[in-house]
């Protein structure tokens, strides 16, 4: 009895002890928080598209728990931000009231916006508004600023039914609906085509098809913005121009761009954003001064009745392939390809390709991949092949961190494999001797490989790009592509519209210059 009268007196002198402790007795906060930054700048954002998660740390360096009585949008419920607070979502992201901070201690705020474009200052296009701290009285505050950018939005039809408008790929038993809409043009000055303009960005919600006997006209200076599972189909006989020109300034203010959604840095360089364009059999293209990045494939091109033409064209950080032909016929001059998951160029199922003055370089961090692929099948239980009538690549850099960055693949050796490499720069290390009996990978042969350098080490040949991680694979005249080219394939201008002078020409889509001084 006695061990149990003592045990409860024991326990009981616990929570009195516990009662008279001060460590979470909260005070009123008295403007003393400090913050991570005294403005949160939410990088720009189209007209009703949500942003990215952006943070703001708020410490309490005094001694003293506090309770801060209202953390709150300026703006209140009318806010087009939102916040959260180490997790609470307060009313509806707006108001939070007696939130709790302890001594040398801290939390997070997570913000993020969506507004509209006349939401916005109309004569800076900034959307602002401020985290308040503290009681009407003596409130501690963060400004909150966003630029809105307007845009033109174009999306499939949605039905009164609930249904969404669809295109339909293949045909009886291999039909596929895909979520994407025909563009449509009722101005009778175009008649049969559609023109996009320079005058808003466009941004484009699933696949936009442009329909047999249509031509779609991108003019000079036309930005478009791909959602996630987007991009361009071209029907057969339907053509696809894009009409870009040399720029003057860093703006790129003629160069039609090509790219995702999300316009915050953080997105720049992510691979896979968006889906593709898509020449399918029988549609035509010409492609000039475009900037296309961070698809999934860039241009898919198959069974083209005509000739697709790109020019002084850069497709950079495609998560599969900048080109990928299937029987294709493509020609192209200052074409720039840099980083994709399996190959900047990939012309497969045999087809026609000449190019001049090309650069191809693949440093993706995986060795499953290649700058260049020709092949004459597709892959499949029982593969077909078809014949590769010519693939010319002249005056060309073909390179990357791989050990072979030329991957040729020939499966029927009754079919037509005919190719030339013609004073090219090309990255192939012939490791452990596996190709050495190859016939594909005779560069002793003229017929096969005439006035190439082979560069069989990182250090031998080596292009000596500016930048290549940051796309820039401009050359100074201490590359060994310098000079080295041919005068009976020179292209006069090269991708920036500067003049070849080189006599011979340099390899690649750039004329040698100094490199100019990184930011």
């Amino acid at each position: 009895m006695m061990r149990k009268t003592v045990f409860a007196a024991f326990i009981i002198a616990l929570i009195s002890l516990a009662s008279c402790r001060t460590d979470f007795d909260f005070q009123p906060s008295t403007g003393s928080l400090a913050f991570s930054k005294d403005t949160v700048y939410l990088d720009t954002v189209f007209t009703d598209i949500g942003s990215s998660t952006y943070t703001l740390k708020v410490y309490n360096k005094s001694n003293d728990n506090i309770s801060i009585p209202t953390i709150q949008l300026g703006k209140g419920l009318a806010s087009k931000y939102r916040i959260t607070v180490d997790g609470m979502t307060g009313n509806n992201g707006k108001i939070f009231n007696n939130v709790e901070l302890l001594a040398k201690d801290s939390l997070f705020i997570f913000v993020e916006t969506t507004a509209n474009i006349a939401d916005a200052n109309p004569d800076d296009f900034l959307y602002t508004d401020q985290i308040q701290f503290g009681n009407a009285t003596d409130f501690q505050k963060v400004e909150l600023v966003t630029l809105i950018q307007d845009a033109v939005f174009l999306y499939p039809q949605k039905f009164e039914d609930g249904t969404t408008e669809t295109l339909t790929l293949g045909s009886g038993e291999n039909a596929q609906q895909i979520y994407g809409f025909f563009l449509d043009d009722n101005d009778p000055v175009h008649g049969n085509e559609y023109q996009l303009t320079n005058d808003k960005p466009y941004v484009i919600y699933g696949y936009a098809g442009v329909a047999s006997g249509k031509t779609l006209n991108i003019e000079a200076g036309a930005r478009l913005h791909f959602h996630a599972d987007s991009g361009i189909i071209v029907a057969n006989g339907a053509t696809l121009n894009v009409n870009g020109n040399v720029s003057s300034t860093e703006a790129l203010e003629n160069e039609v761009i090509f790219e995702g959604d999300r316009l915050e840095p953080g997105f720049s360089d992510v691979p896979g954003q968006w889906g593709l364009v898509w020449l399918t059999s029988g549609s035509m293209g010409h492609i000039n001064h475009l900037t296309l990045k961070n698809s999934v494939v860039g241009f898919l091109v198959e069974n083209n009745a005509g000739e697709m033409s790109v020019s002084n064209t850069q497709i950079y950080n495609n998560s599969v392939a900048g080109i990928l032909a299937r029987n294709g016929n493509i020609s192209g001059e200052n074409l720039v390809i840099n980083n994709c998951g399996q190959a900047c160029f990939a012309g497969t199922y045999g087809g026609k390709y000449n190019m001049t003055h090309c650069t191809f370089n693949n440093d993706w961090p995986t060795s499953a991949q290649s700058a260049v692929l020709l092949n004459n099948f597709i892959e499949g239980a029982d593969p077909e092949s078809n014949p590769l009538t010519e693939a010319n690549f002249n005056n060309c850099i073909i390179y990357g961190s791989n050990q072979g960055e030329l991957n040729l693949l020939k499966y029927d050796q009754t079919q037509t494999f005919n190719y030339k490499f013609d004073h090219c720069l090309i990255r192939f290390n012939n490791v452990d001797n596996e190709f050495t009996n190859n016939p594909l990978y005779n560069f002793s042969d003229p017929t096969l490989y005439d006035g190439c350098l082979i560069a069989k080490t990182s250090q031998q040949f080596d292009p000596k790009f500016f930048n290549a991680d940051n796309n820039k694979l401009n050359i100074s005249p201490e590359s060994a592509a310098f000079q080295t080219g041919s005068t009976s394939f020179s292209v006069p201008v090269d991708v920036n519209g500067t003049v070849r002078t080189s006599n011979p020409p340099d390899m690649g889509a750039y004329q040698s210059a100094a490199f100019p001084e990184e930011n």
